[in-house]
């Protein structure tokens, strides 16, 4: 992923934290010599070995995992709020542009079966019904249902070797754009809009206190 020098992110503890709040993810490898992208939710873990990885699974029907060597590279895209930027908000000339948070994670992909793949769902499950009223569970589900589901299923395992993260939140303006900037997305009725303003506000709080 191309980054500019200005928007490169490299706050670890902000990066997990926008992983795990923006956990549907593009899994992306080779299928048949074109780039073939799945569309999946993964859970950020550590392994037995307290390295990072992250877990997911496709539908045994999907061919992209027949397609991936054991320990080939592979990519996992997240994408979080953006925002369109209208170069009416500008106090000077200027070209409309486009604000963004976006995170590339790449690694070696292994296949999971039996007992990580059932850890991997119950992590799965866990965390998105957290909070949620009538929380299902893995456990809950009975014997002959779970494995029928697990048949359909293939599950991976991703260790984590390198993380490009980029936070093109107009860092290139001068005070009073900036501030026109966030303004105007704070106005919108798009949540987007309003979440990339918020992200703004603290990419501008860590240089004041810095």
């Amino acid at each position: 992923m191309y980054i500019h020098p200005i928007n490169l992110w490299e706050d670890e503890p902000q990066i997990i934290a926008f992983i795990r709040h923006n956990a549907f993810g593009t899994l992306v490898a080779q299928v048949d010599q074109r780039p073939h992208g799945t569309h999946l939710p993964f859970v950020l873990d550590k392994n037995s070995e307290g390295k990072t990885v992250l877990t997911g699974h496709v539908a045994r029907a999907n061919p992209q995992w027949k397609s991936i060597p054991d320990q080939s590279e592979v990519l996992v895209m997240f994408q979080g709020p953006h925002a369109y930027i209208s170069s009416s908000w500008y106090n000077h000339e200027n070209v409309p542009t486009w604000n963004y948070l976006a995170v590339h994670v790449y690694g070696k992909i292994r296949i999971i079966e039996g007992e990580e793949l059932l850890i991997h769902l119950k992590k799965l499950v866990d965390t998105y019904e957290e909070g949620r009223p009538n929380r299902v569970s893995v456990e809950g589900m009975s014997d002959t249902y779970l494995q029928g589901q697990i048949r359909a299923l293939v599950g991976f395992e991703i260790l984590i070797s390198e993380v490009q993260a980029s936070a093109k939140l107009s860092q290139n303006r001068d005070e009073t754009n900036f501030q026109n900037i966030v303004s105007q997305l704070e106005k919108s009725e798009a949540e987007n809009d309003r979440d990339v303003a918020t992200h703004m506000k603290k990419i501008q709080k860590g240089k004041n206190d810095s």
